[in-house]
């Protein structure tokens, strides 16, 4: 069973779950493959996590650094499990790029993983914002796509403070 709670964003409706410990899912409404890794549900904004999630969302939109994250237990494979690890890694208001996770997993792992594959792996992250994909961009400076669209991209990264004059918007293909 999994445990969920709707939390109202400046940004528009986010839906939080939970396993009853951890949190396994956040998503904006309509982002791309959300509630994909969820069973049945129940409604229980009581539940300890998802109110320790509200306080952290509350501060982060409040323009803070909200510290450290609550319990995650996101579902995905072994692999997308690394990529998560390493988005749970990306400083407040910092970037990095498909590549250089790509670079930290071979480290860890001996071995090589390609920014594509990085990229399949940020794409289907379920906790959305806690686990920072925002925080993840091109080579070349694109802002490339993010689940619950661009224009949230940017206002999550504005809202941090990060620099976006050096950055790109593409202008074509699935990133958008």
């Amino acid at each position: 069973m999994d445990y969920i709670d709707l939390y109202e964003s400046p940004l528009g409706p986010i839906t939080l779950a939970s396993d009853g410990e951890s949190l396994v899912g956040l998503w904006f409404e309509q982002q791309k493959y959300d509630k994909a890794t969820l069973g049945a549900c129940e409604a229980r904004p009581d539940l300890p996590v998802l109110l320790e999630a509200r306080r952290w969302l509350d501060a982060y939109f409040g323009g803070k650094d909200p510290g450290p994250i609550p319990p995650v237990n996101p579902r995905g494979t072994e692999f997308r499990q690394r990529v998560w690890r390493q988005l749970a890694e990306i400083p407040y208001g910092r970037l990095t790029t498909y590549g250089e996770i790509a670079q930290r997993i071979a480290e860890e792992t001996g071995a090589r993983a390609s920014a594509r594959a990085v990229g399949g792996g940020v794409g289907h992250n379920p906790i959305s914002i806690i686990l920072p994909c925002h925080r993840v961009v091109g080579a070349n400076g694109s802002l490339t796509g993010f689940g619950g669209g661009l224009p949230r991209k940017i206002a999550l990264l504005e809202l941090e403070g990060v620099d976006l004059s050096k950055l790109t918007v593409p202008t074509k293909g699935t990133a958008l």
